[in-house]
């Protein structure tokens, strides 16, 4: 078990410095064209699991090394970064983000159990409701948010939170007329039983391009749960939005879509449907892995690339000093990933399956713990920081809602 903090020292003047800049540069103009809800576009047919991958290798390699020749060209092998303006600042314990129709962002308040609406144009905040039944505790409390695939007709929002007894996953209707803190509605809980811990409570939902919801979970620091492919925990699941098995899942009546993970905190897609996955390692490697249903991804039996017969190993893999990954994004041909100990933006480019390049870091030290990364389309990038999560440093005006423009 290891607890991950962050010793911030000499760098406050020079946070202080860049975020007074990216206030002045101002976000309006960036988001005037909006944003999608997950699992719009290119979604496939439902109950249809997205492309299988091919098998990587699985051979062992050092941190970042590209573990074959690209089949199909990728992005450069060096990118860029631009903060290019703060859509909000002064928010507590940031988790979950939801891009609405028209730009406007609902966040997770992962400590007080509240959701938020964040306007994108002023950056006020307001809050639209709190969730029931939140316990928040160490790694736990309101967590991944996603909107429903028909959100523009049934308005629902999903929430994964810690309870007294579990994880689960809950919907609620967002009701805009009603006045502010009382515009979500009672909770549907569609899936309970995810183990609990005061850490690994996994946390990020995400419908995928089926139209279905993958959800990270943690194996609470009981190593054990993960091998197990009767526990729910140390797991990607795979369900329906009413919470029951899909249809080609690896296991009839099973949610469970792989296993062998130790703490899941990013999803995302790439444009070929692939599904990625950001973990938390032990004492050695943490890891970007390729999702494919059914695989075993290892944990405890191996982290990183250990080159295990019947484990799949990750495609790139990070000391835990220099990542500590939670949210993940696709943009620009690139896996884009948040830091939260390593207090940086990693930049993951690939050609298909394949590293093009080792890994990029960007905004080191600048902003501290990087929590979130949401893809709003083309090279547009959102970034939520996470320094008043009990283990950063916070300064005046955290956490905050970054845009950025990446290549």
């Amino acid at each position: 078990m290891r607890y991950r903090s962050r010793m911030y020292e000499g760098t406050g003047a020079r946070r202080r410095s860049v975020l007074a800049a990216v206030a002045l540069a101002g976000c309006g103009a960036l988001l005037a064209a909006g944003c999608s809800p997950p699992g719009g576009a290119g979604a496939g047919p439902t109950g249809s699991p997205p492309g299988t991958p091919a098998a990587s290798s699985g051979s062992p390699g050092p941190s970042g090394s590209p573990s074959g020749s690209p089949e199909v060209s990728g992005p450069p092998a060096k990118g860029s970064v631009t903060v290019t303006g703060e859509i909000a600042k002064g928010l507590e314990s940031p988790w979950g983000v939801a891009p609405l129709p028209g730009g406007d962002l609902l966040v997770a308040s992962r400590d007080k159990g509240t959701i938020s609406r964040v306007a994108v144009g002023s950056g006020a905040v307001t809050e639209i409701g709190e969730v029931p039944g939140v316990a928040p505790g160490g790694e736990g409390g309101l967590l991944g948010l996603a909107l429903s695939p028909s959100f523009s007709s049934d308005r629902l929002v999903y929430a994964y939170f810690t309870t007294e007894s579990d994880n689960r996953i809950a919907r609620m209707r967002y009701d805009e007329k009603r006045p502010a803190g009382q515009q979500l509605g009672a909770p549907d809980t569609v899936f309970r039983g995810i183990p609990k811990g005061t850490i690994h409570n996994g946390g990020r939902i995400a419908f995928g391009p089926d139209k279905m919801l993958y959800v990270g979970t943690g194996e609470t620091g009981d190593t054990g749960l993960a091998q197990d492919k009767k526990s729910l925990g140390g797991k990607i699941l795979r369900m329906t939005p009413d919470g029951k098995p899909v249809h080609g899942n690896p296991e009839a009546d099973s949610v469970v879509y792989s296993y062998g993970h130790r703490n899941v905190q990013g999803l995302a897609w790439d444009k070929d449907k692939r599904l990625w996955a950001a973990e938390f390692g032990q004492h050695r490697w943490d890891e970007l892995n390729l999702i494919e249903p059914g695989a075993n991804y290892g944990w405890p039996e191996a982290e990183g690339k250990a080159g295990k017969p019947g484990m799949r190993d990750p495609v790139a893999v990070w000391g835990t000093d220099e990542a500590s990954p939670s949210g993940i994004a696709w943009a620009q041909g690139s896996v884009w990933m948040a830091g939260l100990k390593g207090n940086r933006l990693w930049r993951i480019p690939l050609a298909g399956a394949e590293l093009v390049a080792p890994p990029e870091a960007f905004l080191e030290g600048k902003y501290g713990r990087l929590r979130t990364v949401v893809a709003l389309g083309g090279d547009r990038l959102l970034l939520v920081t996470s320094e008043t999560d009990g283990r950063g440093s916070p300064e005046a005006g955290d956490d905050r809602i970054l845009t950025l423009t990446v290549r």
